[in-house]
């Protein structure tokens, strides 16, 4: 799917600056500073919904149930339909985008992005996404039987979307302050293995997304950062920090990163740069300006994103309901501490 473009680990370099401005100065609230009398304003961290883990389960099982979500499928239709109506009942405004794309076989799909937006009278915004469609083949299986098969996209597209739906019904019980837009991408995952018998295509993955970038669902449409979501409910699942999010939004994943040792995901949210990958969140940088990062699985040990990535063993029996929490709970944790 989303093709490496280093598995090599990143290093990456800070520098702290101390600046000495006389006499330290204690104040009753604790904070010490220079030589100045104001005082530093602490707001009290918000508890956000509890993140029902048993809910992006049963998300993602629905998804599975319906089949792989392959352009022009009956599946597609079906998850664009449930995803929009499931979105409007919690409340969302919600646009399904319709766009013409074309692969690299040189065939044309209508592609559906569906964005739906909360308290979108809000100026200060958070985008959610992630992409629900499904690869429609399975060139990564050891089988040639399976090659030509649509894979079934659990891990890889499902978790994603049902993480994100079950936020979306905690939105709808508790706004957060902020306005949030979640935005789920279509066509991502037919893009072009080397060794096809096509001529190489450059920018053939994440096709939904480029097309949602450069036609945003809303003219100006800008968000004070983004966070994409994909491949996040296998077991055993870890994330780094991944390269493109580092050098666009370093800022976002400290944030992120920082949210989920707070919570003690430390085992899922490794603390440590690793990779760079061409994933949906490249396009909404290079394309919006919109600081996006992605969080997504990689087992460095194994030089894979997953054992199933790109199989038909992408199945439900890789989800696992702790990874499930674990991701949902720290953007949770975000979006709602977000001012």
């Amino acid at each position: 799917m989303k093709l490496s473009i280093s598995k090599i680990g990143l290093v990456v370099f800070s520098a702290l600056f101390v600046f000495a401005c006389g006499p330290d100065e204690t104040h009753e609230n604790g904070t010490t500073t220079g030589n100045t009398t104001s005082l530093v304003e602490t707001k009290p961290r918000v508890v956000p919904p509890e993140f029902n883990a048993d809910s992006a389960y049963a998300f993602t099982k629905l998804q599975a149930d319906m089949g792989p979500r392959t352009p022009g499928s009956k599946a597609h239709a079906a998850t664009v339909k449930w995803m929009s109506e499931k979105l409007k009942s919690y409340g969302a405004t919600v646009v399904v985008q319709d766009g013409v794309v074309t692969t690299f076989d040189q065939k044309k799909w209508n592609a559906k992005n569906v964005i739906a937006s909360f308290n979108p009278d809000v100026k200060s915004r958070v985008m959610l996404c992630a992409h629900f469609d499904s690869r429609p083949f399975c060139d990564n299986d050891s089988l040639e039987a399976n090659k030509n098969k649509s894979c079934p996209g659990v891990n890889d597209g499902a978790s994603g979307v049902a993480v994100l739906m079950e936020i979306a019904r905690n939105l709808a019980a508790k706004n957060t302050a902020i306005g949030i837009d979640i935005v789920l991408f279509d066509m991502e995952d037919y893009g072009q293995h080397e060794g096809t018998k096509y001529p190489p295509m450059e920018n053939s993955w994440c096709l939904g997304s480029q097309y949602w970038a450069q036609n945003p669902h809303k003219p100006g449409y800008f968000a004070n950062f983004g966070i994409l979501l994909d491949m996040v409910g296998g077991k055993g699942a870890t994330f780094y920090k991944e390269g493109q999010s580092i050098y666009f939004a370093g800022n976002i994943v400290d944030k992120v990163w920082n949210s989920a040792s707070t919570l003690g995901y430390s085992n899922y949210f490794i603390p440590e740069p690793y990779g760079e990958f061409t994933d949906d969140h490249v396009y909404v940088n290079r394309l919006t300006n919109i600081p996006t990062i992605d969080i997504i699985s990689y087992d460095k040990y194994n030089s894979e994103f997953f054992s199933h990535h790109h199989k038909l063993g992408d199945d439900m029996s890789n989800i696992d309901k702790g990874t499930l929490k674990a991701v949902g709970q720290t953007v949770m944790e975000v979006i709602y501490n977000e001012k």
